[in-house]
């Protein structure tokens, strides 16, 4: 599955959404976990994950932690101090959006 252009412009701040949630998570957590809350109407997939995941780390969003597990490296995600603070930021941009969208979709004929 494709990932919904809707959807491109809002990857960061799902996940960021979801670290303050838990804390701390790992990419394929991520994606089922997304899959999860949305009944599957929403695929978040590797190639839109990774790419949001080392850019939100490059701005000093997340910070990383490798641990061992069944033998397997797995890396974990956690918000630092300023990605704690840019949820906040971020949801505050998709609620105004998400507004004015539905400001726009629900438009009626002018009547003049």
């Amino acid at each position: 599955m494709s990932v919904n252009p809707l959807l491109k412009g809002t990857v960061q701040t799902i996940i960021l959404k979801l670290l303050e949630d838990n804390t701390r998570m790992y990419g394929y957590e991520i994606t089922q976990k997304v899959k999860e809350i949305t009944a599957g109407e929403i695929v978040l997939t590797e190639g839109a994950l990774y790419p949001a995941l080392h850019k939100l780390e490059g701005e000093g969003f997340l910070q990383t932690s490798t641990e061992i597990v069944d033998g397997r490296a797995r890396k974990y995600y956690s918000l630092t101090e300023q990605g704690g603070e840019q949820v906040t930021s971020k949801l505050d941009e998709a609620r105004a959006f998400v507004e004015q969208l539905q400001n726009l979709l629900t438009l009626k004929p002018s009547m003049e």
